[in-house]
């Protein structure tokens, strides 16, 4: 298999502080990669680098094998890089499907028409809300709006759509009773349309679930990569992230 995306030895400095340091990770095509971590371990701010939010001050980042290091964050995006972020970033007054309408449009996909629309949402089980306001919408249903919007750009087969998903603690907020349902989405995308993801989440059930592999990121560098059951097993990720043995 080869790697979607690459970073090699990532660093960013803020006003002399280290960040992150020498981060090195693969990604490989269709792979599911979560970054778990506690607090203030760099877990954003990596995603912060690899959409082009924040300039790294030393490493490189590939995508595809092609040096994105500079690249802006639109123009990651054109290359098959799709975000979202902790905090829903939808469009109160926009109804569900104007939301897809608006991002297919924004990606170069042109005016879409109503079946086109219901068949991306129908991907991600929203298809029967798509004439709902944002605003009347469970905060887990907007995590799925979310990501419709990354969807946006297949329709009309201008595009294959992200190639990479970078989903920013999808789980944050959202109701127990919606997160099993989030889950299976993110999964269907993830096994049924080969789409990578590189995920953070505090939810260890809910990695241990989905990922292929485990990232441990602790004071801003990367602890170890494995399996889900080799980084539970792991006695330096009990101490540093876990804190007591599991």
């Amino acid at each position: 298999m080869t790697d979607v995306l690459q970073t090699e030895r990532l660093s960013w400095a803020v006003g002399g502080a280290r960040i992150l340091s020498d981060v090195s990770l693969t990604v490989a095509e269709g792979e599911f990669l979560a970054v778990i971590g506690p607090n203030g371990a760099g877990k954003t701010s990596l995603f912060n680098l690899v959409s082009g939010l924040a300039r790294p001050t030393g490493g490189t980042i590939r995508l595809d094998g092609a040096d994105i290091t500079g690249l802006p964050p639109h123009r990651r995006a054109r290359r098959g890089l799709g975000r979202t972020f902790q905090t829903s970033s939808v469009f109160a007054t926009m109804t569900v499907a104007e939301h897809v309408e608006f991002a297919a449009r924004s990606a170069g996909s042109g005016r879409v028409g109503p079946a086109d629309v219901r068949a991306v949402l129908k991907r991600v089980r929203l298809a029967e809300r798509a004439p709902m306001l944002a605003a009347d919408l469970s905060h887990g249903d907007r995590r799925k709006l979310e990501l419709a919007m990354l969807l946006a750009p297949t329709l009309r087969g201008t595009s294959s759509g992200p190639r990479l998903m970078l989903l920013d603690e999808p789980m944050a907020g959202t109701a127990t009773e919606e997160t099993g349902e989030l889950s299976d989405v993110i999964r269907e995308l993830h096994r049924q349309e080969g789409r990578g993801v590189l995920m953070v989440e505090h939810h260890m059930e809910i990695v241990l679930g989905l990922a292929d592999r485990v990232a441990v990121m602790d004071h801003g560098t990367l602890l170890t990569t494995g399996s889900p059951d080799e980084v539970m097993a792991n006695a330096a990720v009990q101490e540093a992230y876990m804190g007591a043995e599991l």
